[in-house]
């Protein structure tokens, strides 16, 4: 086995036991890796933990995943798996000066045989020198990296760091995961003064974090309420917990992305719920509006033209009635936009235009279709031959209105579906008659 569980190592002596008065959630904390609940993908003997401390050889890593699913306790007991100094800061709280501190402690203690786990909670809050002040150390040994972060690591860690580090993701704890905590909890304390429904209530309103439903366990126990509380009982005792969402983070990007594809995918009764999903955690609904709009034109666009009608009113409207009132209007756009006929045609034909523009410069356009204001102009045959639709039979004349130099280009393909197919008959009408007047 390797140095680092080598007999001459000073072992750690395991996480202090919390004292009698601590909160809950400390009280409760596992004691083991096999004791955490939920994260038996990582640190179970097939998680890549177990398979590290299995093979002796623990490298650097950073932990990911929602609040309260036991990345603090996973990094505290790992240290105390391998016999490692266990050493912690925070980067809310810490700085430039607490980061040196800690690194030379570890230096010392590597110099007395003692390797160093240094764990950095909420390591995203580091800023980017910050960040890299750490690989020197990383590299030469003196400390072994575990980061927490809530926040995906590819946008919020320099890509040095993440070279050296192993990211391993942690998932929201599900509700049988939960009902364990509580469970322990009820070891611990007595039943919970709750009715079974209410029970899976109190789980439910979690959301997938173990340690807001201990807090919440806790300030049960506390009342001291002698009779089971219902859900309806719970729900005016507890605060309502607020959804966890970081509007300028990655839960902000996954679910604008969801209800994008869900419209996109004409799932109405997903793209409400991605939409409630934002609101209620607090979106700025205008926010909201400016993507509808945009859906509008990507995915519906000729094929119902009235969608970016509905979008502006409803845009409009929430400017004019505000919350709650407002987001009516919205929720009609959204399920407008849904269950309209989709056609991404005016996308592509964007695309396909502004390439073709890139490429071909600056080519004059046909004579016949250029301005004439003067007569040095007109006498060089600018405007000459041009043809006044209006004047031609079935009010169409067939003239080219492409380069010279160009040959005609087909950007905008409609669908045939929804009022697409309308504009698709009318393109084909026109291809006739240009046709038969060799156009």
């Amino acid at each position: 086995m390797a140095d680092l569980f080598a007999d001459d190592v000073p072992q750690s002596a395991g996480p202090d036991a919390p004292s009698e008065d601590a909160p809950l959630a400390d009280r409760l904390r596992p004691r083991s890796l096999a004791e955490v609940i939920g994260q038996d993908h990582v640190t179970g003997p097939e998680g890549a933990i177990g398979r590290m401390i299995a093979a002796g050889k623990l490298s650097s890593l950073v932990l990911w995943g929602p609040p309260g699913t036991g990345k603090t306790s996973i990094a505290r007991l790992l240290a105390a798996e391998v016999g490692m100094r266990y050493e912690a800061v925070s980067a809310v709280f810490s700085g430039v000066a607490d980061l040196k501190k800690a690194f030379a402690t570890a230096e010392t203690a590597k110099k007395a045989g003692q390797r160093t786990l240094l764990f950095v909670d909420e390591i995203h809050r580091f800023n980017r020198a910050q960040q890299d002040g750490f690989l020197p150390f990383v590299e030469r040994g003196v400390v072994t990296l575990i980061g927490a972060t809530t926040e995906n690591p590819s946008f919020e860690l320099n890509a040095a760091l993440l070279s050296r580090a192993q990211v391993l993701i942690l998932h929201r704890l599900d509700a049988e995961a939960l009902g364990q905590l509580l469970d322990r909890a009820e070891e611990l304390e007595g039943p919970l003064p709750l009715s079974p429904e209410a029970r899976d209530a109190l789980i439910a309103s979690a959301d997938g974090d173990g340690r807001f439903l201990l807090n919440q366990a806790e300030t049960l126990y506390n009342a001291k309420i002698d009779e089971p509380l219902n859900p309806a009982a719970l729900g005016q005792f507890l605060q309502r917990r607020v959804a966890v969402y970081d509007k300028d983070r990655e839960g902000h990007y996954n679910l604008i992305s969801a209800l994008h594809k869900a419209v996109r995918g004409s799932d109405p009764q997903a793209a409400l719920y991605y939409m409630a999903r934002m609101l209620v955690a607090g979106e700025e609904p205008l926010f909201v509006a400016r993507r509808l709009i945009r859906m509008a034109v990507e995915d519906i666009g000729m094929a119902d033209p009235g969608a970016l009608t509905q979008c502006v009113a409803a845009k409009d409207t929430y400017q004019f009635l505000g919350s709650p009132e407002g987001e009516l209007a919205l929720v009609q756009a959204c399920l407008y936009l849904a269950t309209a006929p989709k056609s991404n045609a005016v996308y592509k034909a964007q695309k396909a235009a502004w390439k073709s523009a890139r490429e071909t410069g600056s080519l004059m356009p046909p004579m016949n279709i250029v301005n004439a204001p003067t007569k040095l102009m007109k006498d060089a045959g600018y405007g000459a031959g041009y043809s006044y639709d209006h004047d031609a039979e079935d009010g169409f004349s067939g003239d080219n209105y492409w380069p010279d130099e160009m040959e005609p280009q087909e950007f905008y393909q409609p669908v045939e579906r929804g009022f697409e197919r309308k504009v698709r008959e009318r393109l084909d009408y026109w291809a006739r008659l240009r046709s038969q007047r060799g156009g």
